[in-house]
């Protein structure tokens, strides 16, 4: 086991593209990190970097005690998993597994314990005979894992190995992988485009933007405490709804409007969050996530200054909760962070100049309970104790300063 240090670490290519700019970060001694972002956002460039496959243009990348820069991957005390598995048809399990240890020229009886630890760990031992063709595809990912823990390397890299997996084996593997690794305790990066997978696997998770980091932090602290609009917008499904907003104060109380709607922040939030009083009079982007917003029918005693009333467009029942989707009739946001967003999701970005004409789109998570129904209106109630706050000209959060953080 090794830790893991990337050190002003970029990928520039011969055409001038910059894939990964400047990243520092330090992954510790059996950590599991996992790299998000949009596809092409140069997460798997940074994990190649680390295995040798791709030459770094500057920096350095140290595992354990040792600069790897010039180090051949072979070298390195690596094990890498991709998501094609890389199985060679014509073996059995039990050869695909050692085949490694076997070009090493490890001692055969060494190989076969470790073939057969690693086996057990996997629930493979029944299926150490059987051809790849006979294996399920997530039977298929565990024989690569396991080729890659026989080795018992330092450092393992896994990228995206369960994209080629449906949506039932996804939830089970990625619960599978993430036993093994703590089991074992060897450090790992693991590369996904799916925040999900990653807000569920990771010990930390590092959200990428363009080849630029733009936070890593435990899974929950990117949740509650954002750096800024886009790691807000990626991390969470429903996405974080967001909205032009103005901070107004009236005595000792501030309060956030937006189109016809003006809700009291809670005194908590504007204790947690002293530089939102530098914003007195000015504009901000104002966050909130799916579920701080409820059925007013279900909320007992909710105060007049943190309801809402609008339409139901659209009503989406999953059985544990209801999605609702309505529209405010305040302008939605637009910064690079936002279009880049709705890049990734393939969805419309919004017309230049039309901004103060648009209405803004928002989802809530309402309680199975709720009668609300689609082209009905509604009165909604907003958890304030709840609500983010980005700098609309930076993108950054507005926590302890100006500057956010």
């Amino acid at each position: 086991m090794a830790r893991i240090a990337l050190e002003g670490v970029a990928k520039v290519y011969p055409d001038g593209t910059e894939a990964v700019t400047d990243l520092n970060l330090a992954i510790d001694d059996g950590e599991f990190m996992v790299f998000v972002g949009p596809s092409g956002c140069g997460k798997t460039t940074a994990l190649r970097m680390v295995a040798g496959l791709e030459d770094i243009s500057r920096g350095t990348v140290t595992i354990g005690e040792t600069v790897v820069n010039g180090v051949p991957p072979k070298d390195r005390d690596v094990a890498m998993v991709f998501q094609n598995y890389a199985l060679y048809p014509h073996m059995t399990v039990f050869d695909n597994m050692a085949f490694g240890l076997r070009l090493r020229k490890t001692d055969k009886a060494e190989i076969d314990t470790r073939v057969r630890k690693a086996a057990q760990v996997l629930g493979l031992s029944e299926l150490l005979e059987r051809k790849p063709r006979n294996l399920s595809g997530g039977q298929r990912q565990r024989v690569a894992m396991g080729r890659a823990i026989v080795r018992e390397p330092q450092v393992f890299l896994m990228d995206e190995p369960l994209s080629n997996l449906d949506a039932k084996l996804r939830v089970q593997t990625r619960a599978e992988i993430s036993r093994i690794q703590a089991d074992l305790g060897v450090t790992t990066i693991y590369v996904t485009h799916d925040q999900i997978e990653a807000m569920t696997m990771g010990d930390r998770v590092a959200v990428i933007k363009k080849g630029v980091l733009q936070q890593a932090a435990p899974p929950q602290e990117l949740y509650d405490r954002p750096a800024n609009i886009f790691v807000a917008g990626f991390i969470g499904s429903p996405a974080m709804n967001m909205v032009e907003a103005r901070i107004e104060r009236e005595g000792d109380v501030l309060w956030a409007g937006f189109g016809s709607v003006k809700v009291r922040i809670a005194n908590e939030v504007a204790a947690e969050r002293p530089a939102l009083a530098a914003y007195e009079g000015r504009s901000v982007v104002l966050g909130m996530r799916p579920e701080t917003i409820e059925d007013a029918a279900l909320a007992a005693d909710a105060p007049a200054d943190r309801r809402l009333r609008t339409r139901v467009d659209l009503r989406e029942a999953l059985g544990s909760e209801v999605l609702i989707h309505f529209s405010i009739d305040a302008p939605p946001v637009q910064t690079e962070d936002t279009k880049e967003l709705a890049r990734d999701l393939g969805a419309p970005e919004p017309i230049e100049g039309k901004a103060s004409q648009g209405r803004s789109t928002f989802v809530a998570r309402l309680d199975p309970r709720t009668e609300a129904r689609e082209r009905a209106d509604i009165d909604l109630v907003i958890d304030t104790t709840r609500l983010h706050f980005f700098d609309p000209d930076s993108g950054l959060g507005i926590y302890d300063d100006a500057k956010g953080g």
